[in-house]
């Protein structure tokens, strides 16, 4: 019995001492390491980008078209001017532009004159009496003359012509001398352009002085020998197409 104890003994010992050393090792193996992530820190002053979105749509959408460009007006092109043209046509193209754009201005209640499509005006220092034609379609107006004459005074041009009415027998012969003002070239219907000379006049319509730019012309095929154009109709007031003679019967509207 002793000597069965005693092995006993030693199978037990050996064991623990067995179990010992196994868990020693087990201590003394190291532990792996595990790498930590570094920090992104975002830079100041920049913001994250957002993530790009895919170009592909998804299932079942359908793609975004491109916004259609638009289109050109008439009021976008510009507005083409002919060369060699005469400067009447070219000052009334440019101001039927600048109208077409331009803002309507409000109807004022004040009273305006109203004026016959034919007057009498006078013109010049002796206030020859003529007769008249207000004409919307013309934008410069225009004076019968003759025997016109370029002269110098004081060192500025100056132009020496006869005012008159071709179209009666017994009419006043008129000479005014007056500075010139510029040179316009008209193009007539055979398609040569004639140089014309404008003088600034002062006239009289009804009770009305004004003082306007008019173009020395040979108007004795026209049924007035003055024209009066929109540039001094729109200082005047309104125009009835439909009856003459109208300034000294002072209709206002």
């Amino acid at each position: 019995m002793t000597v069965e104890r005693k092995a006993l003994t030693s199978f037990l010992s050996a064991i623990c001492l067995l179990a010992a050393g196994v868990v020693s090792r087990a201590e003394e193996a190291p532990k792996p390491e595990t790498a930590e992530k570094p920090t992104e820190t975002q830079p100041e002053g920049k913001e994250e980008a957002p993530p790009k979105k895919d170009a592909t749509p998804a299932e079942g959408e359908k793609p975004k078209e491109d916004a259609p460009k638009p289109e050109k007006t008439d009021k976008d092109k510009p507005v083409e001017v002919m060369p060699d043209e005469d400067d009447a046509a070219a000052a009334e193209r440019k101001e039927a532009a600048e109208g077409a754009v331009a803002v309507a201005r409000p109807l004022s209640s004040d009273p305006v004159q109203v004026y016959g499509w034919r007057e009498w005006v006078k013109v010049g220092e002796k206030e020859v009496k003529l007769a008249a034609k207000l004409d919307t379609g013309a934008r410069t107006s225009s004076i019968h003359a003759e025997e016109k004459e370029l002269f110098e005074r004081d060192g500025k041009k100056w132009v020496r012509f006869i005012v008159t009415d071709p179209g009666e027998e017994k009419s006043a012969r008129i000479r005014i001398e007056a500075p010139l003002t510029r040179i316009a070239h008209i193009k007539e219907p055979g398609g040569e352009s004639e140089a014309r000379e404008v003088v600034r006049l002062n006239f009289t319509i009804g009770d009305r002085k004004l003082r306007a730019d008019f173009t020395l012309n040979n108007r004795s095929n026209m049924l007035s020998p003055v024209l009066i154009g929109r540039t001094t109709i729109k200082e005047l007031g309104w125009v009835d197409p439909s009856r003459p003679y109208l300034a000294d019967q002072k209709i206002m509207r």
